[in-house]
């Protein structure tokens, strides 16, 4: 199997749910916390590559951080540049787990999309 990247933040009660996941159905992954360590910026642009997805489906907008920001608002204005500066710059800004794999990018804990994706 291709090695799988788990970026999650252990206090999130998906993300949580996702690990067990992958550990019910004997999915070998490493484990990354996205708080002590964040995606920097090359890796982000990496995800957004492989992911096909815009950046925007990156950021964590149900996060106490996007709100207290305001990023509602200021991402309208934001280049695609800017966006990625800033989510290397907090790993709660993102959104979270995170998949990845050397040609894909899975974003959020959808149960059916990653039975797709790892075909269980």
């Amino acid at each position: 199997m291709k090695k799988i990247e788990f970026i999650n933040y252990p206090k999130c009660s998906t993300c949580v749910k996702a690990k067990k996941w992958l550990e019910n159905n004997g999915i070998d992954f490493d484990n990354r916390d996205i708080v002590t360590d964040n995606p920097n910026e090359s890796e982000i642009k990496k995800y957004l590559k492989i992911s096909g997805k815009e950046i925007k489906k990156f950021f964590n907008t149900s996060g106490i951080l996007y709100r207290e920001m305001n990023l509602k608002e200021k991402l309208v204005d934001m280049t695609e540049d800017e966006m990625i500066k800033l989510l290397a710059t907090d790993g709660k800004l993102v959104k979270r787990p995170l998949i990845v794999t050397e040609k894909d990018v899975l974003i959020g804990f959808k149960e059916e999309e990653w039975k797709n994706f790892f075909k269980v």
